[in-house]
């Protein structure tokens, strides 16, 4: 097993996305063999490529471009480019993809059948990976509300290990009122990983994969039976994705919305829903072909080249802030009424800073003194500020409401009269009330 997200042999995991790939070295003067390489990639494609409609149309290209010399380039990178090129006419497969790594090609072509399988047992070096990097589980916040963040970069699986450090973050997940996932730089991994993750979310036993592995081979995965920290359904969830989220993240991603586990935020994902394999080929090459389905228990149906579409569509920059509003806004409508008033101003302002609400009056128009509070312009924001107390930045939730920055549930909403503000009314938290008029 390779815990890379991009060199899992067998993973889901799209062969152009390779955070942990490691650079080749200047092979300046290797000799290259273009047909050599072209003819090599044409059979392996012949007897792997996961679409048996598609190997004729991949044979054509590459007889095309080695009878016309296309292939004869002393420089790897071009070979690659042009192979791809080539490659990528046939299929938009994100899997499907050569490389140039002398080290990695050496190691395929001495290792025994199987052994970069996805499920191969992980070696010393990428346990020791696994550990550094905390199986992709990278970054895990306390969010106002009580909502539990975690940020995954990759489904990583390197056995107890991982097991490990999975328990860990669910644990503290579930210690939250609501759950947000951040895979907007998950770019895949291991399946295993993927049902370690998950099962947290279903009730044991529940069907998940299937998985259609060359032309005999079919493997089925459900969600674990046991988990060691504990389960979560039911709880609010909602994951960030993006185009870079595939493959293994894709899977996850379905899983949510197959089973309505919860609401996915941000864009579309990438549409890589092949299992691949890596193979040596000459000249210090390696190919990623797709050699597997995958098909998801929930919907019957897999995802290459469509992915997932977003409940919320938004910005990449910007899908935290509305997972977070949405989360917000879903907890405030069962809380208590002296809770409620917080969790839905924080919302109103999270939203605000995605989509800024113009006001019905310039900022200047609300300037003034309203008994002992006054609200002032600086550096373009509304401020206010109670004699004798701090200040706070006021953040438009309507045209003529604010929420205080440093205390969301609490509000001013002004009254206007013609081009001016006239007077305020001090909604707080707590429900409590005061008012203030503008003096003239």
């Amino acid at each position: 097993m390779q815990i890379s997200l991009f060199i899992a042999a067998a993973a889901l995991v799209p062969a152009a996305a390779s955070p942990m790939a490691k650079p080749a070295p200047p092979t300046a003067t290797a000799q290259i063999h273009g047909r050599a390489v072209a003819a090599a990639v044409r059979k392996l494609l012949d007897a792997n490529y996961v679409l048996p409609e598609t190997r004729p149309k991949f044979d054509a290209v590459l007889d095309k471009g080695i009878a016309s010399g296309r292939y004869d380039v002393a420089d790897p990178d071009r070979l690659v480019e042009l192979i791809n090129q080539d490659l990528h006419q046939v299929t938009p497969d994100k899997h499907l993809h050569v490389m140039h790594d002398p080290e990695r090609s050496k190691d395929l072509a001495a290792a025994a059948p199987g052994a970069g399988a996805d499920d191969a047992p992980p070696t010393a070096e990428e346990i020791a990976d696994a550990q550094r990097r905390n199986s992709g589980l990278v970054q895990m916040r306390i969010l106002p509300g009580n909502i539990r963040y975690l940020e995954t970069d990759g489904f990583v699986w390197a056995g107890d290990v991982t097991e490990r450090a999975y328990d860990d973050a669910m644990r503290f997940l579930a210690g939250g009122d609501a759950v947000i996932i951040d895979m907007r730089r998950n770019g895949g991994g291991s399946p295993a990983a993927v049902r370690y993750l998950v099962s947290h979310f279903l009730a044991p036993n529940t069907p998940l994969m299937t998985f259609y592995m060359g032309a005999t081979r079919i493997d089925t995965t459900a969600a674990m039976p046991k988990t060691i920290a504990p389960r979560m359904v039911g709880k609010p969830l909602y994951v960030l994705t993006s185009g870079g989220t595939a493959s293994a993240a894709e899977e996850f991603t379905g899983h949510v919305a197959g089973y309505k586990l919860g609401e996915l935020v941000g864009e579309n994902t990438a549409g890589a829903g092949f299992r691949n394999e890596f193979y040596p080929l000459p000249d210090g090459m390696v190919i990623s072909i797709s050699v597997g389905r995958a098909i998801l228990a929930s919907t019957g149906k897999g995802w290459e080249g469509v992915g997932f579409a977003p409940n919320s569509k938004s910005e990449l920059a910007n899908a935290l802030d509305v997972a977070e509003a949405h989360a917000l806004k879903q907890l405030a409508s069962t809380a208590s009424p002296d809770k409620r008033r917080g969790l839905e101003g924080q919302a109103a302002m999270l939203l605000a800073k995605v989509t800024p609400v113009k006001t019905a009056l310039p900022l200047a128009a609300y300037s003034g003194v309203y008994g002992p509070r006054t609200v002032t312009v600086v550096d373009g924001a509304l401020t206010i500020e109670r004699q004798g107390g701090s200040t706070s930045k006021l953040v438009a939730i309507e045209p003529n409401t604010f929420a205080y920055e440093n205390d969301p549930g609490s509000t001013v909403t002004f009254d206007v009269a013609g081009d001016q503000a006239t007077a305020l009314h001090l909604l707080r938290a707590d429900g409590s009330t005061d008012d203030g008029t503008r003096a003239r």
